[in-house]
């Protein structure tokens, strides 16, 4: 480990984050099917590398509990979740009319292990939200997690169900006000979508903007009724660099902290924004990607990270390894230690590749509008709105499983993640195909997707608490989501008070 880097901490940074880690050994295993880009091994893969530096020592380790039917129907529709549920290769043919309902078929494909698929990746985000809400670490991570093109009765953009939204609704049981960030190169529609009229939720997205998928994230699109203002769009174009990318990324953010104090943080690290990317265009280095995990962590509000993205799987192991250095506060040798993926990673074997010579299209003159707008809407803000609250629904039980409960000396073993890949029982690897290795190569052209627009939600806040209710969907006209009680005598702090631990 060097003793220096943009990831160690200082001044008021410099205080130690206790980090909670969720991790499945199945997700990797799961296959959207030959071609496809988007590759849940890279997952495996970046667990194989936080292994290998030594980091899963320093972190709490989690298998998270997979999310049932119930959770997944807080945000999604009833039947949407019944059609994951059953739907299977063997028998997609004949629910051809379904497929098309749900957009379901090219870009989000059935596979073998789907439902299990989602059911894994949204309880990763959503049990980080309950060990933030409990107080139990001060950053979450769920590299498996941060599909946020999910709408509420359809996939997208190869996401089938929100865990963001999912996460997002669990942090404000506790939370007047949750802030999220994405940073993936692909605008954060289902997210902005989902709270686009509610004052509770911010969202801010930094994207490639014009002939891109989802065609959404314009800078105008800025939140409607309760909600105006509190959704932001940092629209990019091609080639976009460190440099540029920080002198908007931190003068934004640093306004919406001030302006809005959320008490917890979501940021999604979509590794698709980082230079080489296999669907992306833009030039950032993982050091420049990660400077944002670093300034989001200096705020020191409770913070869940969250994967998204990254069609170079290579590079994306190596950043959200990067990143989760960042989290802890350790800064990483860049020469890779030898592991079972090793291979991946020639000719030099680095945890940081160089950034292209392609063309910044961005011009100093367009950031400098950007940014002066962006400000604009910020100064029109109400500081921290107030949320008024009635009575508290239950708690999500904490009952995920420590790793480190059950076996220490097999979690801190280096050769452990495959160890533990290939000792399930035969019943359930048969479950899932095995992932392949391809060699990555640029596509022509991205996905493009119909755009979808904005649903209504409902939302009820009892003591901080939210629910879904089904949405009002007899009207074309999007109406503010939050019903707001008059008596404000018990409003709690953006902290818990009572966990009943």
């Amino acid at each position: 480990m060097d003793s220096g880097g943009n990831s160690l901490p200082s001044g008021p940074d410099g205080v130690k984050r206790k980090v909670s880690y969720f991790y499945d050994p199945e997700v990797g295993n799961y296959y959207y099917g030959q071609g496809h880009p988007m590759k849940p091994h890279r997952i495996r893969m970046t667990h194989a590398l936080l292994a290998h530096y030594g980091l899963l020592q320093h972190m709490q380790v989690l298998k998270p509990v997979p999310a049932r039917d119930r959770d997944l129907c807080r945000f999604h529709a009833d039947d949407y979740v019944t059609f994951l549920r059953c739907i299977t290769p063997e028998t997609q043919q004949d629910q051809l009319r379904q497929l098309k309902r749900f957009n379901v078929g090219e870009d989000c494909p059935v596979f073998d292990g789907l439902y299990s698929f989602c059911q894994t990746y949204a309880g990763g985000s959503v049990g980080g939200a309950v060990k933030l809400n409990h107080g139990l670490c001060d950053i979450a991570i769920n590299w498996a997690g941060g599909l946020h093109h999910a709408k509420k009765c359809e996939a997208s953009g190869f996401c089938y169900v929100n865990d963001i939204v999912l996460a997002i609704l669990e942090l404000l049981k506790v939370h007047e006000r949750v802030l999220y960030v994405d940073i993936d190169i692909h605008h954060g529609d289902g997210v902005e979508e989902a709270f686009y009229t509610t004052d509770r939720v911010m969202t801010v997205s930094f994207h490639k903007f014009g002939d891109y998928f989802p065609g959404t994230g314009d800078i105008r699109d800025i939140g409607y009724g309760k909600g105006k203002y509190y959704s932001l769009n940092v629209p990019l174009d091609d080639g976009i660099d460190d440099e540029s990318y920080q002198s908007l990324f931190r003068p934004i953010m640093g306004k919406v902290m001030e302006v809005f104090k959320p008490g917890a943080v979501v940021l999604q690290c979509g590794a698709d924004s980082l230079s080489g990317d296999r669907l992306g265009c833009f030039n950032l280095s993982i050091r420049g990607h990660a400077e944002c995990v670093k300034y989001m962590r200096s705020f020191n509000v409770p913070l869940l990270l969250v994967g998204g993205g990254g069609y170079t799987i290579r590079n994306v192991a190596r950043c959200w390894c990067y990143e989760t250095g960042v989290a802890l506060g350790i800064e990483l040798d860049d020469k890779m230690p030898q592991h079972e993926y090793f291979e991946y990673f020639g000719p030099d074997y680095t945890l940081h590749v160089a950034p292209s010579n392609m063309e910044n299209k961005n011009s100093r003159p367009m950031l400098d509008e950007i940014r002066a707008k962006l400000l604009e809407y910020l100064s029109t803000l109400q500081h921290a709105p107030s949320v008024p609250f009635q009575e508290c629904p239950p708690d999500t039980e904490l009952h995920e499983e420590d790793e480190d409960q059950q076996d220490p000396d097999r979690r801190w073993d280096p050769d452990s993640d495959m160890e533990v890949d290939d000792d399930r029982p035969l019943s359930i690897r048969s479950r899932v195909k095995r992932e392949i290795m391809e060699p990555d190569h640029k596509d022509s052209e991205d996905v493009k997707e119909p755009v979808d627009h904005a649903r209504d939600m409902a939302v009820s806040y009892n003591t901080g608490n939210t629910s879904l209710k089904a949405p009002n969907l007899g009207s074309d006209q999007p109406e503010a989501c939050v019903k707001m009680d008059q008596d404000s005598s018990n409003k709690p702090s953006d902290q818990p008070t009572d966990m009943n631990l």
